[in-house]
């Protein structure tokens, strides 16, 4: 398998099969799919009257969209506040939030926390000082 969800004309083919009188098993030799998979779509179409995949993703608010506007105003009063400190504030503020969930507002805006190239933190191997070359070998006792 490829990782694709199966169509929902084959889904609903699999379940009309199955509400029809076949065995699970059989109709999922017949069809090419899984017992599983038969065994989840005859009551899915039972119960909804259609055998397709459930929506994926997320469908519930976000649970700091109300401190969005806060949290950018801040950001750009002060940018150099770190995730975890904007986090700290907002409990201050009496609202307990995780600090990922502060990092995606920050993200879903497209800013970022790159270095700081003034003080040349973080900067990357290549730009290292090379180590001062040995004088000498000393040679075996």
């Amino acid at each position: 398998m490829d990782g694709k969800a199966y169509s929902n004309d084959l889904r609903e083919r699999v379940a009309a099969s199955v509400t029809g009188g076949r065995s699970c098993r059989e109709t999922a030799t017949l069809f090419g799919v899984s017992a599983a998979s038969a065994v989840k779509w005859a009551p899915r179409l039972r119960a909804t009257g259609s055998a397709a995949s459930k929506p994926l993703g997320r469908s519930q608010p976000r649970k700091l969209e109300s401190e969005r506007g806060w949290l950018l105003a801040r950001l750009e009063a002060k940018p150099d506040l770190t995730i975890r400190a904007l986090a700290a504030e907002l409990a201050a503020r009496g609202v307990v939030a995780h600090h990922v969930s502060v990092w995606r507002i920050v993200r879903a805006r497209d800013l970022s926390f790159n270095r700081n190239t003034v003080r040349r933190r973080a900067r990357p191997r290549g730009c290292r000082p090379q180590a001062p070359a040995l004088e000498g070998v000393a040679a075996p006792a």
